[in-house]
């Protein structure tokens, strides 16, 4: 199975059936796929090959999942970048990765094409938008003009299907490798536990250049449901109306959402009950806001979750435990293993001890692009000759059952009069404080404490919070050495294009 294939099966198999539904328009099955094989058809005239890279710089649309899955049937490798990238980001990526094309829109069109102007191997660029100096080749042309592409490229399994760049520690986006095995067995996984089936509808407002919102595209495809498509949760009102006027079923979110949400005057009465499932992953939610969320989507299944990039999803936690075990992320998810190690590489079995994370399965990345001694520091030897584990960084115990609980990166531990604090754990008591929407922890050089917390907040709208406040609550809920020396009050927090909050900027 290749990730093309999800689209081809549910073209010979319902045909008429909603892919995909953006923007007032409704794309079928059979239309997509002859969309992605008009793209392939052209990509191959333009001569772009196997194995070449191509860029798709730009936001959701039913324009970018068809050149997605086009470049996927020529055997290609795509890379989704984020639309709000700059040109100097935007040209190291390109620089990294070598690309044969890019795809763009209207807004991008400019930076994309001043970065291919330097870059020699670039054979063409497409745009969602017509260039009127005939720069780039419109898509809308190619889907009207090109004869789909007969067959698609033979792959094998093991062959790379994308490359998705992440925030590296040194600030320099690394290109996380993911073959088609890779892409199948995440998305068959999550698929599972999620109990996905074709009537599910599904309202994805995150972008694909975040890997959280391109499987959902990848997994409605797999399964053969809708995916009801936004660009961002930019105007919060409009998303609400599309979840009851499309009858979402499911509705992937992450905190930043979630503090939106619950915020929101009148939202109570609004009518959810076609919601059978809540998604939450990028960071664990506060108790308060699981609180919420259940009140909100009383029919809704809710999944806390826990991922990264480089092997797509680790762990969900089973809706049934959420009121025994509200802070855990569960265990490790179908046809995957997760363990904990020691600072000797030791197998930890005792419950409440802290270690790393360590994943072991197909959905492991095969490394990052061209970078063997990044590479080298995630991928360690497994448990046969030819495969690798996944060293996540991550620290986290588990209880006497197994489930697992996020203590923090390890270089986000704060160490503080010469005991390790965990930045999510302050953050947590600090949500369940009424009248707070977000909270961020960070360690700041201190002469005498080594590091002291310092820690921001965010008020709830209308919300009379101040420092004192804020300080109270801790004090009363945290052992003497967590408490913040710091607290800073402010209206927002900087957001990553993932939707996370930036701790690098707080910084």
């Amino acid at each position: 199975m290749l990730v093309h294939h999800f689209l081809e099966r549910n073209t010979r198999e319902n045909p008429a059936g909603e892919a995909i539904v953006f923007g007032g328009r409704r794309i079928s099955w059979a239309e997509l796929d002859r969309r992605a094989g008009a793209f392939a058809a052209r990509l191959a005239r333009d001569g772009v090959a196997r194995d070449d890279r191509v860029l798709l710089f730009m936001e959701n649309s039913d324009d970018a999942a068809a050149a997605i899955f086009g470049v996927l049937k020529i055997g290609a490798v795509f890379s989704f970048i984020n639309a709000t990238t700059k040109q100097e980001k935007l040209a190291g990526i390109v620089a990294d990765s070598r690309p044969a094309a890019i795809v763009t829109d209207g807004e991008r069109a400019p930076t994309a094409l001043a970065v291919a102007g330097s870059a020699p191997g670039i054979r063409a660029l497409y745009t969602a938008a017509a260039d009127p100096q005939g720069r780039a080749t419109p898509l809308g042309e190619v889907f009207e003009a090109e004869a789909p592409l007969p067959h698609a490229a033979r792959c094998l399994s093991i062959d790379l299907a994308a490359i998705i760049y992440t925030s590296g520690s040194t600030g320099v986006p690394k290109g996380v490798m993911l073959t088609h095995r890779n892409i199948v067995s995440a998305a068959t996984s999550i698929a599972t536990y999620l109990e996905n089936v074709r009537t599910d509808r599904v309202l994805n407002v995150l972008p694909f250049s975040f890997d959280y919102g391109l499987y959902q595209l990848l997994m409605v495809s797999l399964f053969g449901g809708t995916l009801i498509l936004e660009r961002s949760f930019t105007y919060p009102p409009k998303i609400i109306d599309l979840l009851v006027a499309e009858r979402a079923t499911g509705f992937p979110i992450v905190p930043t959402i979630a503090a939106i949400l619950l915020s929101m005057k009148g939202i109570a009465r609004r009518d959810f009950s076609s919601i059978r499932y809540v998604t939450n992953t990028a960071a664990a939610l506060p108790r308060s806001h699981i609180d919420g969320l259940r009140k909100l989507f009383p029919a809704a299944r809710l999944y806390s979750m826990y991922g990264l990039t480089e092997c797509k999803r680790v762990s969900y936690l089973p809706p049934e435990e959420l009121d025994r075990r509200p802070l855990s992320i569960g265990k490790g998810m179908p046809d995957e293993e997760v363990w904990l190690v020691d600072e000797t590489g030791r197998r930890i079995e005792e419950p409440f001890v802290q270690g790393e994370l360590v994943v072991r399965g197909p959905n492991v990345m095969q490394g990052y692009w061209e970078k063997p001694e990044e590479t080298a520091k995630m991928l360690k030897p497994g448990k046969y000759p030819w495969e690798k584990t996944l060293h996540t960084g991550d620290v986290f115990y588990q209880d006497e059952e197994g489930f697992l609980f996020f203590v923090g990166r390890r270089d986000d531990i704060i160490k503080t009069r010469g005991e390790k604090v965990s930045p999510k754990e302050i953050e947590n008591v600090v949500c369940s404080l009424d009248g707070v929407a977000e909270a961020a922890v960070i360690g700041v050089d201190d002469p005498v404490l080594g590091q002291a917390v310092k820690l921001f907040v965010v008020p709830r709208p209308g919300a009379a919070l101040g420092e004192s406040d804020v300080l109270r609550h801790c004090r009363a809920n945290l052992e003497s050495f967590m408490v913040p020396k710091y607290v800073e009050v402010r209206p927002e927090l900087p957001k990553s294009p993932s939707g996370k909050i930036d701790k690098r900027s707080l910084r």
